[in-house]
């Protein structure tokens, strides 16, 4: 499974939605990306492939970063979401 993070301006945790392969997690990352580089603001439709009907809108110039990473089925605990996992861990 492979998340993916959005950090939106206002919102202190971020969004997540999970894709099961990686072309598809690599895909809308790229995707966000765009979106976020581009000079229009535009909606970002998210799905989770692991909770079906979790959907998510969000314009593209509140998204102040993105973060792909994936779940481990073998590692023990669980990650702290975003940046934070390090402190999380000390």
């Amino acid at each position: 499974m492979f998340t993916i993070d959005l950090l939106v301006r206002y919102i202190p945790l971020p969004i997540s939605v999970e894709k099961k392969e990686e072309a598809s997690a690599t895909a809308l990352y790229d995707r966000i990306l765009e979106a976020i580089k581009s000079d229009t603001p535009q909606i970002v439709e998210l799905t989770c492939d692991k909770m079906i009907d979790k959907k998510i809108a969000i314009l593209s110039d509140q998204i102040t970063g993105v973060i792909i990473s994936q779940k481990d089925g073998t590692t023990v605990g669980a990650k702290a979401p975003g940046f934070f996992a390090a402190l999380a861990q000390q």
